[in-house]
């Protein structure tokens, strides 16, 4: 009797630990980001220089190069946001692909300093034609 009364509160404190640590670990390595129209809802609720990331898809019709990097579109279906994205520009960026950047507003204009794309899995070997080859087997 006296062995389980120990085992029973060890175990216990053994899965709190083991949950804070799971826990802690995973909570630091998700991405967050707001949606245009959830950043331009919580936009007077933020202070100057509030950095956040912004995620949705590149518009087209709205993308030219500058300087120091690229402008563009992010827009929800809803909202749409002007970009200013100051360094390097993925390869794949191009307009409908989805975006997560960082940064801060400076007026109505979303300044970056981080751009990161979503693209799909699927790689395909472009033919002498500009058209995309799709591996046999493959959708």
């Amino acid at each position: 009797m006296n062995r389980r009364h120990l085992l029973v509160p060890a175990g216990a404190l053994l899965a709190i630990v083991v949950g804070f640590l799971v826990w802690g670990g995973l909570t630091e390595n998700v991405v967050y980001y707001l949606t245009p129209s959830e950043a331009v809802d919580q936009r007077a609720d933020q202070e100057p220089g509030y950095r956040f990331r912004l995620g949705g898809l590149v518009e087209a019709d709205w993308m030219e190069g500058t300087d120091e990097g690229v402008r563009f579109m992010v827009g929800d279906g809803a909202v749409s946001i002007p970009v200013e994205h100051a360094g390097a520009v993925p390869q794949l960026f191009r307009p409908g692909i989805g975006v997560v950047v960082e940064g801060a507003w400076d007026g109505d204009l979303f300044r970056s300093d981080t751009l990161l794309i979503n693209h799909d899995e699927q790689y395909r070997a472009v033919d002498g034609e500009g058209t995309y080859q799709v591996p046999t087997g493959q959708p």
